[in-house]
């Protein structure tokens, strides 16, 4: 028996339906044992394996852009398509989780709802360049949450191009079939005989007179209903399903008729996630994305202590704030577990929510709410940030509401590569008036910085990594006072190193190594504020030293380097600042300590890299 993989459109139509399902065992077979290692995203793929190798059966990928809507469940098609490294999936230099064109996909994606628009234009060029293909698209239920795939939708069905949309369904229905009546359409929908009817109804309607016409169209309108695909076809695409998406007869009849539609199709397809794996099967969101893990027992395979990350830390300290003042109100954009929100959601219903993916109404919601006199906590991921810019001007800037952004996973996050990396928060937040910045370089910071938030009238904005601080409250931490930075290590040294956040952490771990060799070698400043600076701490310290050091993980342009430089522009003082922070690149996946190593960014690589400059 052949036991290959990957698979051409030739290949794969020869096939029986007994190797095709083979084939399916083998390729969930794969995913379990490599995510299981590597970890990744486990329950979203084993769900949509019978959807791509359907794809590619229907479809040549070689040919026609396939497009996957944030792309965390292509492992099927990489398998499919050959990739022969699939095995340092999410590994630094290796695969990445995500699709990427540098290996063979057609287009990069790591944030939702961008696919319909991508397929929109693909379908604009087919069109101008006169070419014969159709564009594939793969999109989850969850993320027809988000306005940009509706706007999409909307122009497609204007526009009527060749397009076919597969609705991967594995969560919830979008609108629930009614009975044994609408699963007996749903399946006579999904064959020729009943698309030529339609077309045939469509030719006599134009040629009834009014009164028959008006009848015919309100039969049709009523028939349509009794299907949950009314919504896609008011808005001018074809509609087939809801399909089993595990069966592989249903699957590719209604591929192979979405394709010679010559029209977009939207094709809804009910899978149920982790199938295959009964431990991840249905919807346990822990099996989304998961750490390395054992396969028999589906237990995360945890190395060393683990102590609690700051998203723990802030749900423990909002839920401790929550109880004591009631005005505080909470959102998330679908991120209700990875932001910690979840628990405050379960506790305060009326009070916190999760607006799906929706990053753009969540702050703007949350923005009227700040008018109406309550106090919003904003939990998004730094990523995900970059998608609400407007409304974090608009809606919140403007009018300075008493508005508090939670940003986490703020700096290096490790596997998921360029589309996640928390680099960019500080850079597009510090230019706009009225925005305060802070961040906490431990876990009793946190408690403070949080209490702080509440009472701080204006805009205001907090980061925190992904996982613990570095920091494990070494230092006696301090009241949060509006632009005041804390001295941790003070002496005699003509060098600084100064820290926002964990890299506080970063500087710490650094000078511990320099000293030593040398003991006093720097002094030790957080500056817990970066809009506004401490200018009077900053200028006592600028009389006493000579060189800063600046540790803070995020982008090195428009970073905290550049503000303190302005400031000491301005105040027309001379110190020599060495920034490192990010230079000016997107940042790959992996490990996050094999990332910040070929970054220059680990403890061993800065401390050398401090001893040359202060050499020079």
């Amino acid at each position: 028996m052949n036991k290959k993989l990957a698979h051409t459109k030739n290949e794969l139509e020869n096939l029986s339906l007994n190797e095709l399902e083979n084939l399916a065992l083998r390729l969930r077979e794969k995913i379990i044992q490599v995510v299981s290692k590597n970890g990744g995203h486990l329950s979203s793929n084993l769900g949509v394996v019978e959807l791509s190798i359907a794809m590619h059966l229907v479809f040549d990928a070689t040919k026609n852009p396939f497009i996957f809507d944030v792309s965390h469940q292509s492992y099927p098609h990489k398998l499919l398509s050959g990739r022969k490294n699939f095995d340092t999936l999410r590994q630094f230099g290796g695969m990445s989780g995500y699709t990427k064109p540098d290996e063979g996909d057609f287009f990069i994606a790591g944030h939702s709802s961008t696919s319909i628009s991508l397929a929109l234009g693909v379908c604009k060029a087919i069109k101008l360049k006169q070419e014969d293909k159709i564009p594939v698209v793969l999109i989850g239920d969850g993320a027809l949450s988000a306005g940009m795939a509706y706007e999409a939708l909307n122009e497609l069905g204007d526009r009527k191009y060749p397009c076919v949309i597969i609705l991967n369904d594995n969560e919830m229905s979008i609108s629930k079939p009614i009975g044994a009546i609408s699963k007996h359409l749903s399946s006579v929908m999904a064959t020729q005989t009943y698309q030529k009817f339609k077309k045939r109804i469509e030719k006599i309607l134009e040629f009834l007179p009014d009164s028959a016409a008006y009848m015919a169209k309100r039969f049709e309108e009523g028939f349509k209903l009794l299907a949950p695909g009314f919504l896609f076809e008011e808005l001018g695409l074809e509609y087939i399903g809801p399909i089993d998406g595990h069966n592989f007869k249903e699957l590719i009849n209604a591929l192979k008729q979405a394709k010679i539609m010559q029209k977009p199709c939207v094709i809804h397809a009910q899978t149920t996630k982790g199938k295959g794996y009964a431990p991840a099967e249905g919807k346990h969101a822990k099996w989304h994305g998961v750490t390395a893990f054992d396969i028999d027992s589906g237990k995360s395979v945890k190395k060393g202590v683990v102590r609690k990350s700051a998203t723990e830390l802030f749900t423990q300290n909002l839920l401790a704030l929550a109880q004591k003042y009631e005005n505080i109100v909470g959102v998330t954009a679908a991120m209700p577990s990875g932001t910690g929100l979840e628990r405050l959601i379960e506790e305060y219903p009326d009070r916190f929510w999760d607006v799906a993916i929706a990053e753009q109404h969540a702050v703007t919601s949350m923005a009227a709410m700040a008018k109406e006199g309550f106090k919003p906590f904003i939990a998004i991921y730094s990523t995900f940030l970059q998608r609400a810019y407007d409304q974090i001007i608009h809606d919140c800037a403007i009018m300075n509401l008493n508005v508090v952004f939670a940003i986490d996973r703020a700096g290096i996050v490790g596997e998921d590569g360029e589309t996640h990396q928390g680099a960019f928060d500080v850079s597009f937040l510090a230019c706009i008036p009225n925005l305060t910045l802070l961040a906490p370089r431990d876990e009793k910071m946190m408690e403070n910085i949080m209490i702080y938030a509440y009472h701080h009238q204006g805009v205001l904005a907090f980061r925190y990594p992904r996982g613990a601080f570095i920091l494990d409250d070494e230092f006696m931490p301090c009241k949060i006072e509006l632009a005041k930075a804390q001295c941790l290590i003070e002496n005699q040294s003509q060098i600084a190193f100064l820290g926002y956040g964990q890299g506080v952490g970063k500087a710490k771990q650094v000078l511990d190594l320099l000293c030593e060799e040398e003991p006093d070698f720097a002094n030790l400043i957080d500056l817990i504020f970066i809009k506004p600076l401490d200018e009077k701490l900053l200028k006592k310290l600028a009389q006493r030293t000579k060189i800063w050091f600046v540790f803070s993980q995020n982008a090195k342009i428009g970073g905290v380097a550049n503000l303190l430089n302005a400031f000491l522009q301005e105040n027309d003082l001379n110190i020599k600042i060495i920034s490192f922070e990010y230079e000016d690149q997107f940042i790959t996946h992996g490990n996050t300590n094999e990332v910040e190593k070929s970054l220059g960014l680990d403890t061993q690589s800065l401390a050398r890299r401090v001893k040359t400059h202060v050499i020079d």
